[in-house]
């Protein structure tokens, strides 16, 4: 802007030649007399950096046909944009010129009319490894908590169950009653531990309260607790 304004005021003097003037100023001669031009038709706005944004878009869709659009919409709520089709008493004009499906989503979302769906979530890669060989007892031990069920008095019962995985052999299956909490399974695994040693490694799902079972066996096998 300042650079245009000095350049308009040194020309209104008439003391330079616009070839010289131009060359002042490091612009072609066909810059000089279209900033010229501009400050003879507007003034000091005529200066004034404009946008080089385009004042028409050729492909845009008609006004008149995105309020179509939102009718169609408004009629029905429920429907999403590939579902969308003019309403029976809208003009010809505007079924002949009735958007493809994603301008039309294109049309609700500026509307406001689109609810964004949550990002899908992110899924954990597949184990494609094997569980490692089981050689021998007491290498391997799993525990799962199987399908609860009520007794006959109404009471909810929850199986804890502990085998081996090379024998198979279940070493415990301990009812329940006062709920799955670490102080209620942590006595049976320590049971089991004194009667049939410490497993080497532990299978569980890593949910409560496994987890802090593992803690437990950590302990034991610091304290010398395997036979």
């Amino acid at each position: 802007m300042e650079q245009r304004l000095a350049f308009v005021l040194n020309w209104s003097t008439h003391e330079t030649s616009m070839a010289e003037l131009c060359r002042a100023f490091g612009i072609s001669r066909k810059t000089g007399y279209h900033v010229v031009a501009h400050y003879q038709a507007h003034g000091l706005d005529g200066l004034a950096p404009r946008s080089r944004a385009p004042q028409h878009h050729p492909n845009a869709v008609p006004e008149e046909v995105c309020a179509a659009v939102l009718r169609a919409k408004a009629a029905h709520l429920s429907w999403g944009p590939k579902k969308l089709q003019p309403l029976a008493d809208e003009p010809l004009h505007i079924k002949a010129a009735w958007p493809v499906a994603s301008t039309r989503g294109a049309i609700l979302a500026r509307a406001g009319l689109v609810v964004r769906r949550p990002p899908p979530r992110q899924h954990v890669a597949p184990r494609t490894q094997p569980f490692g060989a089981v050689q021998a007892p007491n290498d391997t031990w799993c525990a799962d908590f199987k399908g609860w069920f009520r007794t006959a008095d109404g009471t909810r019962c929850v199986p804890l169950t502990i085998s081996d995985a090379y024998s198979r052999v279940l070493l415990r299956c301990q009812a329940l009653h006062h709920g799955t909490r670490t102080e209620q399974v942590q006595p049976v695994f320590e049971v089991t531990f004194r009667e049939y040693g410490l497993p080497l490694r532990l299978r569980t799902d890593n949910g409560p309260p496994f987890a802090s079972i593992a803690r437990v066996v950590c302990h034991h096998w610091r304290s010398g607790g395997s036979n």
